[in-house]
């Protein structure tokens, strides 16, 4: 049975489980929260591990075969493309279309965890290189430290023969295991399926951010129907670029009922080693580095929510000075939410409201109740991201060895 398909068996019984018996008290709700965080991570176990080791091996073969340059160039330049697309996506799209306003809520901001540049850049370098390899959640540190050992072994290949054998038997080893474990998540797909639909449903309710579910899913059909084969065509040349759409089913389906990046990272590396035949090296470089900055689909999130916001508040025009500053706070602080594989979004736009200031600090609560499906529509988006542009990457560097579609996963 195709993985894709164990993944709809999952979430359609999540499905029916949240209509015919919705949790109907404080306590089945805990129970439910419960098992969704065992879920998350379950699913994110093996993530770690299988990033370090392949990420060392890809390393090694990488700068020895002279294609790092090439590889990392490529990837930093789809990355940043596709962030500032999406961005401007979102910004053209909620200046045309104008929502209903969001009533405005007398709720009082409450205390807020002050997020810094500071804290992301000095925990990629640790005290101890052993450090990088405990967080589960900001993973480049981890990148970055598996990239030194397995490119600075590349210097001198006789005396790293033994450890460069032993990470790359390792790689394969932990990768069989996140092979298994992603088996099993089809499981746990259940649980983030019953929660998503609870949620999805009591957003609805409200009625009040209906018009901005059906701008956002609108815009999420464009880009995996239109935009992303579009591109595929013009730049590989790509016959047929639905393939990749095909292989994107579970890193989709993970990341947008469970609005979490990290969590899609193994079917991210399955489906492109098995499905689309890109090289492991390739494979283990650039699905960690989209799934840790690419998040374009948080930028083109973060615009449109925050344009609502000013538009319930004032319904005067927005300047064209304030139209710059929303696309570009927005393009920039995608970026910041490399540690915050799950609810970046929502943390983002708290924090353009309070560095716009004007008396709209608080303005982030108006979207407090929407936060879970508006980080969705985003975690979905940069899964398909993180697909096209990894394909892309592997095209231009000639890594991809392309697979019948039978064989795919």
């Amino acid at each position: 049975m195709k993985l894709w398909l164990k993944y709809l068996i999952g979430i359609g019984a999540g499905l029916v489980l949240a209509i015919l018996i919705p949790p109907s008290s404080m306590q089945s709700r805990a129970v439910l929260d419960f098992i969704v965080e065992f879920v998350i991570r379950f699913g994110r176990y093996t993530v770690v591990p299988v990033l370090f080791f392949s990420v060392a091996v890809a390393g090694f073969k990488l700068r020895d075969e002279k294609l790092l340059f090439r590889t990392f160039r490529w990837t930093i330049l789809v990355i940043l493309a596709s962030t500032f697309a999406l961005m401007l996506l979102g910004l053209v799209s909620a200046l045309i279309i104008k929502l209903p306003r969001i009533p405005i809520t007398t709720e009082k901001v409450g205390e807020i965890s002050p997020f810094t540049w500071k804290t992301l850049i000095t925990k990629i370098f640790p005290y101890s290189g052993f450090e990088a390899m405990v967080d589960g959640i900001y993973l480049f540190p981890c990148f970055v430290f598996a990239f030194l050992a397995g490119a600075g072994s590349a210097s001198d290949k006789n005396a790293s023969k033994t450890a460069i054998g032993l990470f790359d038997s390792l790689s394969k080893v932990f990768y069989i295991v996140m092979t298994f474990f992603t088996e099993i998540l089809a499981v746990g797909m259940i649980a983030l399926m019953f929660r998503w639909t609870i949620e999805f449903l009591a957003t609805l309710r409200t009625g009040v951010y209906n018009g901005l579910v059906v701008m956002l899913f609108v815009e999420l059909l464009v880009i995996a129907f239109v935009i992303y084969p579009l591109v595929l065509r013009l730049l590989c040349h790509e016959m047929h670029p639905y393939r990749i759409l095909y292989a994107s089913i579970c890193p989709f389906l993970v990341a947008f009922f469970s609005g979490d990046t990290n969590l899609a990272l193994g079917l991210h590396l399955r489906h492109g080693k098995e499905s689309l035949g890109i090289r492991r090296r390739v494979n283990a470089f650039t699905y960690p580095l989209f799934s840790i900055f690419g998040r374009g689909g948080a930028a083109l999130v973060q615009t449109i929510s925050f344009i609502l916001i000013l538009r319930s508040y004032s319904s005067l025009g927005i300047p064209v000075s304030d139209m710059f500053w929303i696309g570009g706070i927005s393009f920039v602080l995608s970026f910041s939410l490399a540690g915050f594989p799950s609810g970046g979004p929502f943390i983002a736009v708290t924090a353009m409201c309070l560095l716009y200031g004007r008396n709209f600090e608080s303005g982030y609560l108006l979207l407090k109740n929407a936060a879970p499906l508006i980080c969705a529509m985003a975690a979905g988006i940069d899964a398909l991201t993180a697909m096209f542009g990894s394909y892309i990457v592997a095209v231009k560097t000639k890594t991809v060895q392309h697979q019948e579609l039978r064989k795919f996963i």
